[in-house]
């Protein structure tokens, strides 16, 4: 009897760490997550699916680090851009930043314009502590940021310090738009409403004419200011109409 409860310890201990480990596995899905319409964007081993904007291959600032796609050297890396294109979905990913350092997700990127955020809007990624752009982590760069906090009677600020990973959460879809970081909701907005258009109008943006126009296009992520870090980059599709 006692050797059969050791046996059934060990089973279900092992059934445990193979759980875990499947959870908390770099770079791959689940079971649940593959059967949900999840899809890996980056393999954790090489460059397969990305590209530098408006050009073939990847230049060599971006290294295959660690299981991580990193930003290592931004005087020799610039923006890449995945091989497929996306219109409406969910998309997921962990991040981790230099002291200092900005970056950025940039999605519906088309070759219409002469950089990445010509076209796309932008998810900024930043050190929220000493980086120097006011734009801080999370917003929508020039457009949407979060509310007060009343807590601290300060911008709501998620992004845990420089040299942990963050974790994103995106949305974008024709009824609602969703910024998070590490699960804390920011904002929403619907692309092209009046509010959108409006506050677009009063930004730099104004002077590009195909600024957020596209619905479908590339992911970009900005690699020309600082080091920066990705991981487990994962996105699913959403319906057009739900």
């Amino acid at each position: 009897m006692i050797q059969k409860f050791a046996c059934l310890a060990l089973t279900l201990a092992a059934s445990f760490q193979m759980a875990f480990a499947q959870e908390t596995a770099i770079n791959s899905l689940t079971p649940d997550e593959t059967a949900a319409g999840w899809r890996l964007l980056f393999n954790g081993t090489n460059f397969d699916g990305w590209h530098n904007f408006k050009a073939d291959g990847v230049r060599p600032g971006w290294q295959i680090k660690d299981g991580t796609l990193a930003c290592v050297d931004p005087h020799q890396a610039g923006d890449i851009v995945t091989s497929d294109k996306f219109d409406w979905f969910e998309l997921q990913l962990d991040y981790t930043i230099s002291e200092g350092g900005n970056s950025g997700i940039m999605y519906h990127v088309t070759d219409a314009g002469g950089a990445v955020w010509a076209t796309g809007p932008e998810f900024q990624l930043e050190d929220n502590q000493k980086a120097a752009d006011p734009i801080r982590c999370g917003w929508l760069y020039a457009l949407y940021q979060p509310p007060v906090d009343a807590t601290t009677g300060k911008t709501l600020d998620a992004t845990k310090p420089v040299g942990e990973w963050n974790h994103v959460r995106l949305v974008i879809s024709p009824q609602k738009c969703v910024h998070e970081i590490n699960g804390t909701k920011y904002f929403e907005y619907v692309l092209g409403s009046s509010d959108f258009t409006n506050r677009v109008a009063h930004t730099k943006f104004a002077k590009m004419p195909n600024f957020a126009k596209f619905e479908t296009g590339w992911l970009a992520l900005q690699g020309d200011h600082g080091s920066v870090s990705f991981r487990n980059i994962k996105i699913r599709p959403l319906p057009a109409n739900p």
